[in-house]
């Protein structure tokens, strides 16, 4: 038989217990209303939530674009980015505020829709799951995945209700912008430095087989990177190529086809008197003139840099300068050798050699563990070459920055050929020597 009720599903609800039994045709008013209400708090919530997103994923372009488009709305959204950290604490405290209230609210009507006393797991399934699952889909992940890709038009809908919000939580807003900048100089005071010895080490756990040896050798160089010195990949000025400004335009020709140097430093008297850098390009046009040619006139101006100023800066001033060659000068103004763009790129991609360059290696190997070395070579060569750790000679070398000032270091003073001078496993033999340097050195690796 049918029944009268006019809400049949109603009553087969309420007796099985699920609906609250004391809901009435009146209930139902306040229920929508509510309902509405909750729909509100999920629109605030994603637009909270989508604001956060487009305001910090503008680019430099758009703030330029903003900059240039003078407008009240581009003036509120540039005034929000000048103060990141208060912008996104009022985007925070409004969010919360608003989840809050949608959670406070949602429960008072689930309880006023359901029977939730009938079954613990019911209650917390519509509780807990279907709360959570509204905000996080609805307030979270849908509006910040389309924020993405408009930016700007979400950024010029919420710029003046933010300006507005800020100023409403400007009492909660500014306490918290304080004391989270307070944690965050204990944080940076306290914050763990990683070495380049465990970057270094990181990059050798952490490479698999397909990463070659040529790949590994060049993340390590730049882990190091900022860590050199100039005056640890210079060139010596016993062994800087460089022409007398004396010199008659004849001479200075052939002693440039001789050196077949693209720059050549120029000096007068001694290499302390630095009087420019001469671009071979420039005396090209000149290939003809007469012995009396004053070249001279041909010099650039030379870049002096410190010996300590560390090789990454000396990168940025290259390109910022548009120089391949700096003289290298120390504390005293003495003049101490030459550095190249190619000498700092080398520090990074290995040995860096054209079809021009004829200069013989500084280094032979006799076997496993023997080496004839020139003294010029540099330690830091040398420990790639024989696979020491880079520190292992910094207490024993001093100022030096080759083998044979090491080795002076370690004897204090010029040693004869054949002496032999020992540190940890290696054993020096000196074989060749002159009245100012070592020349030639045998290196055994015990």
């Amino acid at each position: 038989m049918l029944s009268d009720d006019p809400y049949p599903s109603q009553l087969i609800l309420q007796v099985s217990g699920i609906l609250n039994p004391k809901l009435t045709n009146e209930s139902y008013f306040y229920l929508a209303g509510t309902f509405l209400f909750m729909v509100v708090l999920v629109a605030l919530s994603a637009l909270f939530s989508a604001s956060e997103n487009a305001l910090f994923s503008l680019s430099g372009k758009d703030k330029e674009d903003l900059k240039e488009n003078y407008s009240p709305v581009n003036q509120a959204i540039l005034k929000l980015l000048s103060q990141p950290k208060k912008l996104l604490a009022t985007i925070l405290v409004g969010n919360n505020f608003v989840n809050v209230t949608f959670v406070i609210i949602s429960s008072i009507w689930l309880e006023s829709i359901f029977n939730l006393a009938v079954d613990p797991i019911f209650d917390f399934a519509i509780k807990v799951i279907t709360v959570t699952f509204t905000l996080l889909l609805f307030g979270e992940v849908v509006p910040k995945v389309y924020a993405y890709g408009k930016n700007m038009a979400i950024a010029r809908l919420m710029a003046f209700p933010l300006l507005f919000f800020h100023k409403l939580f400007a009492w909660l807003v500014i306490p918290m912008v304080k004391f989270t900048s307070l944690i965050d100089k204990r944080v940076r005071v306290h914050e763990h430095t990683v070495s380049a010895d465990e970057l270094t080490h990181a990059i050798d756990i952490t490479s698999d087989k397909t990463t070659g040896q040529q790949e590994k050798e060049i993340l390590k160089g730049i882990v190091n990177f900022g860590n050199k010195s100039v005056r640890q990949i210079m060139r010596g000025r016993v062994d800087v190529a460089a022409l007398d400004a004396d010199m008659p335009f004849g001479i200075m020709l052939k002693k440039v086809n001789e050196l077949g140097y693209s720059r050549l430093p120029v000096y007068r008297e001694t290499f302390d008197n630095i009087q420019g850098i001469l671009y071979i390009k420039e005396v090209l046009p000149h290939l003809y003139e007469a012995e009396n040619f004053n070249w001279q006139t041909l010099l650039k101006p030379a870049f002096f840099v410190p010996d300590n100023k560390r090789i990454d800066l000396l990168l940025s001033e290259f390109q910022e300068e548009r120089m391949h060659m700096a003289i290298v000068v120390d504390e005293y103004g003495g003049k101490l050798g030459i550095v190249t763009m190619e000498d700092v790129l080398e520090e990074i991609f290995g040995e860096i050699n054209d079809e021009f360059d004829e200069e013989p290696p500084n280094y032979s190997r006799i076997d496993h563990n023997k080496y004839v070395i020139e003294g010029k070579l540099l330690i830091m060569d040398f420990c790639k070459i024989t696979g020491t750790d880079d520190n292992f000679f910094d207490n024993v070398k001093g100022s030096s920055e080759t083998v044979g000032g090491m080795l002076m270091e370690l004897a204090g003073r010029i040693p004869a050929a054949g002496e032999t001078i020992k540190h940890g496993n290696f054993s020096f033999t000196i074989e060749s020597v002159d009245n100012r340097r070592i020349k030639r050195i045998k290196a055994d690796i015990t």
